[in-house]
Order: structure tokens, then sequence, then C-alpha cells
């Protein structure tokens, strides 16, 4: 198992109940035991405008998987309309 840390940027006119939904979904893809930290910013301003948003909520995440479960990470977050940018980086131990 490698260490990863991800960041999401939720679109900011989301309810925090669908927010956390989508959020609970991307922690039952990674496993909650491989959860090492979650980090919420919240609302922040984006360094650019995207999609005429000026604002996102900011969601860090420190955890430990395999790289077929971050490529499923991936996957849902680009077919997820409320996620406006995600990464996902390797942390070297």
């Amino acid at each position: 198992m490698r260490k990863y840390e991800a960041v999401f940027i939720f679109i900011p006119h989301l309810e925090e109940e669908s927010r956390n939904q989508l959020f609970d979904r991307l922690k039952g893809v990674i496993g909650e035991d491989n959860i090492l930290d979650v980090d919420e910013w919240g609302m922040r301003k984006l360094a650019y405008e995207i999609n005429d948003l000026t604002e996102g909520y900011y969601i860090i995440v420190n955890f430990k998987s395999t790289p077929e479960t971050v490529e499923e990470l991936d996957r849902i977050c680009k077919i997820s309309d409320n996620i406006m940018r995600h990464m996902i980086v390797r942390v070297d131990e």
C-alpha cells in the first residue's frame, strides 16, 4: 500500500448534505480504515475563474491505497459534476 494525498474542490453552491454524500462515496472507494487524515479547508477563493466560479469548497485527504483504487477514485471524480477539480498525488516515504 502506498501513501497518497488528494485535493477535491467542490462547486461552491452545492448543499452541505449533497457534498457530504459525495464525499462519503469517495471515502467508501478509499476505505474508511485507509484514511489517515481529512482536512476540510472550506470555502476558498480560486486563483483563477473556473466556469465563471471564483470560489470552491476544498477538502484534502491523506490516505494509503493501491494504484487500482486511485484509478477508480480518479474516474469517479472525472464523471462527477459537483467536483470542479481534483488532484491525487503519491507521497514519497
